[in-house]
């Protein structure tokens, strides 16, 4: 596959990069001087972009790339991508669902739990010597007797929701349609979920239609004892709005993985001691990483092999046939 020439936009893990280097003719458009220039000479060449990582890849990049066939995405969200721009033009995009699902949804529980305990306040408190100086550490809230919502009852959510109801916790649900095959309560609306618990995790899918999905009259819904999880995309989230009902104390606190903007992050919400974040290390274990990486490269050599991708995304199905 030698004769097929790959983009990898923005520099990614070394598997992937090793990966696409061994099998195809990758280009690396971060070590590219002149972008303009690398585009008017190798963009007719390229049939496939692999590891978008941060790159936005809409209708004008993909423009430069005229004979683009498959973008093959890192991770199970792919916002940066136009995947309905991309269908319209034949482009299959790929993601990595699955492989990652237990990981996250292990890591979003841990992140329930480490913002309602305070778990990370008390580990500074010892370090800082508190405990000694000033004793115990005052008494937190509780997990027991709570609610929890699900903003996006998909594979990551579901796995969210069996690990919440083996803390005996009843779980409910937004998304866009009920599912006929989910037993839990659902509600066809954010503020309608957000009223009826007090615990709130977001899981639904980045993008303009999710965009501030969770705003100030979602989080005035979950009210003064109300706790958001964010594991999902800061932009489902309105940050400023957040950070209003936090000083308000509209709610109670918020555990957070991703953000508008990110890496950047809000410092009000820094210099909030009661809320618990996180750099966006939903998924990010050696064997996770290492699973999403392959499956970056085997999208990409499944597809120029003739066997067609291996997870297209929704937007893009794969009917057997090349465009």
């Amino acid at each position: 596959m030698k004769d097929v020439h790959v983009l990898i936009p923005r520099p990614a893990m070394k598997l992937i990069v090793d990966g696409i280097d061994e099998r195809f003719t990758a280009h690396h458009l971060w070590e590219a001087g002149d972008r303009e220039a690398w585009f008017r000479e190798f963009g007719p060449k390229v049939r496939g972009i692999g590891a978008v990582m941060h790159e936005r890849i809409d209708g004008a990049f993909m423009d430069r790339l005229p004979n683009l066939e498959i973008v093959s995405n890192f991770g199970v969200g792919y916002d940066t991508v136009d995947a309905r721009e991309a269908a319209r033009r034949g482009v299959i995009v790929t993601n990595t669902p699955d492989v990652l699902t237990e990981e996250v949804a292990d890591l979003a529980v841990g992140l329930l739990l480490a913002t309602v305990r305070e778990l990370p306040q008390a580990d500074r408190y010892l370090r800082a010597g508190k405990w000694v100086e000033r004793g115990d550490y005052p008494l937190t809230a509780t997990l027991r007797n709570r609610k929890v919502g699900i903003l996006g009852l998909g594979r990551i959510g579901k796995a969210i929701a069996r690990r919440v109801e083996g803390f005996g916790l009843p779980v409910s649900y937004y998304g866009r349609s009920r599912q006929a095959d989910v037993a839990y309560p659902y509600y066809d609306n954010p503020v309608a979920l957000a009223r009826e618990v007090d615990v709130l995790i977001v899981v639904t899918p980045g993008g303009p239609e999710t965009r501030h999905l969770v705003n100030a009259e979602v989080l005035k819904a979950l009210g003064p004892d109300g706790i958001l999880v964010n594991v999902a995309r800061g932009s489902v989230v309105d940050t400023q709005a957040l950070i209003e009902a936090l000083r308000a104390k509209t709610i109670l606190t918020a555990g957070l993985d991703v953000f508008e903007g990110e890496p950047k992050v809000p410092q009000e919400l820094i210099d909030m001691d009661h809320v618990v974040l996180l750099p966006h290390v939903g998924s990010a274990s050696i064997e996770t990483r290492r699973s999403m990486g392959q499956l970056v490269v085997d999208n990409l050599v499944s597809w120029f092999s003739g066997k067609g991708p291996v997870t297209p995304v929704p937007e893009t199905p794969w009917n057997g046939q090349k465009a």
